[in-house]
């Protein structure tokens, strides 16, 4: 079975001095939970979703977008599992009874950690998956991802005495059903940081800047106002300030055909080049 996620970063430090042209490592973590479109076999044996809806919930291509992150010194963690596997950026007890037996109800209905419906509204799962199978999942994938997630973020606060986490996501360009904004067209650019607690002030402004810069619109935690990344991690006051920043699709892609548009793609991926810069120079 393949690996669940990646871990890409700058090297560490030289005992012997900095090495030409290596880039200096900065305080700044990429975190991309839903970059992933594999499902391990006993996943996929209880699985009918399309496979066209395990493409179009995922976030494709967000990892192209913010390849220069470890030029920039900062370190990237990137799933490459379906969120309908398990969904990172939700909490290990967000559990729908419906889509795990024995599960107690928690607050989400169908888009918890296991999700039943996909958003479009069809069933993921043939049948609710049994308490065993979650711990296979757990133990596979959600576990190992966030400890070591915890573990790049204690080692920059370490470092530096901070550290800022970018959560990096894409989102329909238009709410889909289900969603409050159902046929309403989103902002170019979605900041989630939870009524601004998840971050200091001056790191999160650095998004309103850069998106100004490239003719972008911005709207804040609407509709997503961060998940468990941005809820679990994000303690200013404890240095560690993470920001979700959603990306309408429309920017860098065909909706209907989930292909890249090279002219939108090259624009935007400039703005996130300059969005990593900026946050990895940012002092909160």
């Amino acid at each position: 079975m393949r690996e669940p996620f990646r871990v890409e970063g700058p090297a560490a430090p030289d005992p012997r001095g900095p090495v030409d042209g290596a880039p200096p490592e900065t305080p700044l973590v990429v975190e991309i939970p839903h970059a992933g479109v594999y499902v391990d076999p006993l996943s996929l044996a209880n699985m009918v979703a399309p496979a066209s809806s395990i493409a179009r919930d995922a976030d494709l291509h967000v990892e192209a977008l913010y390849a220069g992150a470890p030029s920039r010194g900062a370190h990237v963690i990137a799933s490459q599992v379906s969120r309908y596997v398990l969904d990172l950026n939700r909490a290990e007890h967000d559990v729908d009874p419906a889509a795990v037996a024995g599960a107690r109800p928690e607050v989400r209905a169908t888009r918890g950690l296991v999700w039943r419906l996909t958003s479009d509204g069809e069933e993921v799962l043939a049948r609710p998956i049994s308490r065993a199978e979650l711990e296979r999942r757990l133990g596979w994938l959600y576990r190992p991802y966030h400890a070591r997630l915890a573990e790049i973020i204690a080692e920059k606060r370490r470092r530096f005495g901070y550290a800022i986490v970018l959560a990096a996501h894409s989102m329909p360009s238009v709410g889909r059903s289900g969603h409050p904004d159902r046929s309403h067209a989103r902002a170019d650019v979605v900041p989630g940081t939870r009524a601004r607690t998840s971050a200091a002030g001056s790191v999160i402004d650095v998004v309103d800047h850069v998106a100004a810069a490239h003719g972008l619109t911005v709207a804040h935690d609407d509709p997503y106002k961060g998940g468990f990344t941005t809820q679990h991690y994000g303690r200013p006051r404890e240095g560690v300030h993470v920001v979700q920043v959603e990306l309408a699709r429309r920017l860098y892609m065909d909706e209907t055909t989930l292909a890249v548009d090279p002219p939108r793609f090259a624009r935007l991926q400039r703005f996130c080049d300059e969005l990593l810069t900026a946050l990895a120079a940012a002092r909160p």
